[in-house]
């Protein structure tokens, strides 16, 4: 997945922000909270995943526990490693785990 197609996917959900960290990968934000990195060039995804699904995920080929990140859950998926379908969802879902995450009045305000 490009960088271009990733910003689309997430382009209209509410809060979604951006940053450039570590001089070239591109974090997706909810209210300034990372919820999936990638780099600038594409490629491999780093997203927060279900607590019960990070073992199940993380035996797939291609799917790695993220450097760093692995405690809280989050797994590297490299490009092509998942259906597109499927790498969506985990997007999605990474990025609904996040935002409920946050405070009660920070998700009111992000309401769909």
């Amino acid at each position: 997945m490009d960088v271009q197609q990733l910003r689309h996917l997430v382009g209209g959900w509410p809060g979604v922000g951006e940053d450039i960290k570590w001089g070239a990968d591109l974090c997706l934000l909810v209210d300034a909270k990372m919820f999936c990195v990638t780099g600038l060039d594409g490629g491999a995804l780093t997203i927060k995943v279900d607590p019960e699904r990070f073992l199940e995920l993380t035996e797939l080929p291609g799917v790695t526990p993220a450097p760093y990140l692995a405690r809280a859950k989050w797994v590297r998926v490299e490009a092509g490693a998942l259906p597109a379908d499927d790498r969506d969802a985990l997007i999605r879902r990474s990025y609904e785990l996040v935002r409920a995450g946050l405070g009660k009045a920070r998700q009111r305000a992000l309401s769909d």
